[in-house]
């Protein structure tokens, strides 16, 4: 499709302050899509990068328009005045992103309950939510989408056995692209899932994983390039997929992974839930 397919197109990305959501605006803007940043730092924190109002800046740096919105995406009265304010503001919406998510790796005796309910929340509740208040508005698109950064599902013991409850939370969110993608084919709205092959330097990463995995790790542009590639294709064409950031970009034409990696020559890390 033409690169500037995105132009004007309304983009609800949650938890777009830093990160993987961060690098997908930031892809989107450059058609000139206009984004929705919906997610919860507002000031500076003092050990990670970025709030909703300096994506906002860059995303207008780079020929887009910003709309950055406060949200909590457990509460749905948060959720539902930031996708009521999207609608107002840009006149519908064409795309869903749900990017949030929490990370715990705790064993199941380990983990509190304060904690499971944390990432349940953001990941498969949020998750949920999002498709539920943004799919009437998404009908009304002419190429509608909604991607869910999470893995496919993969039924081998050893990833839960470790940590139970956030492989839970996630296979949650793929549950809804397996499920909704159905649930909205006749209607046109595309559902899909994206997930990295390795790890990605996230601020996440950096908190959960050892230095050396995350140096270990590619940078976040190449999942905002793969979510660009499904986000420009025909809806009635693909959906419910669980595509793997690297596999569609060779599909792309892409030939050299070389640039992504934060330190090339080293050799990568896989991803949770891939064999």
């Amino acid at each position: 499709m033409d690169k500037s397919n995105l132009n004007n197109k309304v983009i609800f990305i949650t938890g777009a302050s830093r990160g993987i959501g961060r690098a997908i605006a930031l892809r989107c803007a450059a058609d000139g899509a206009r984004i929705v940043i919906a997610a919860k730092t507002t000031e500076p924190h003092p050990s990670l990068e970025g709030t909703i109002y300096s994506v906002a800046e860059e995303i207008e740096k780079a020929g887009g328009k910003a709309l950055p919105i406060m949200v909590d995406v457990r509460d749905e009265n948060n959720v539902t005045e930031a996708v009521n304010a999207a609608v107002k503001q840009f006149g519908g919406i064409d795309i869903l992103v749900n990017n949030a998510s929490a990370i715990n790796l705790s064993s199941t005796t380990d983990i509190t309950m304060k904690r499971y309910d944390l990432i349940f929340g953001v990941n498969q509740r949020a998750t949920f939510m999002c498709s539920k208040l943004c799919v009437p508005h998404l009908m009304k698109a002419s190429n509608p989408h909604i991607l869910n950064l999470s893995p496919p599902i993969n039924l081998n013991p050893k990833w839960f056995k470790e940590h139970v409850a956030y492989t839970m939370s996630k296979y949650g969110m793929s549950l809804c692209t397996l499920g909704m993608a159905e649930e909205f084919r006749a209607a046109g709205v595309a559902v899909n899932s994206l997930w990295p092959k390795t790890l990605i330097a996230t601020a996440a990463i950096s908190v959960n994983f050892p230095k050396q995995l995350y140096d270990a790790s590619r940078k976040p542009d190449i999942m905002a390039d793969a979510a660009y590639y499904i986000l420009t294709r025909n809806s009635r064409e693909v959906t419910g997929n669980f595509f793997i950031d690297e596999e569609i970009l060779k599909k792309a034409g892409v030939k050299n992974f070389d640039h992504y990696a934060l330190n090339p020559g080293t050799a990568l890390y896989p991803d949770l839930y891939l064999e």
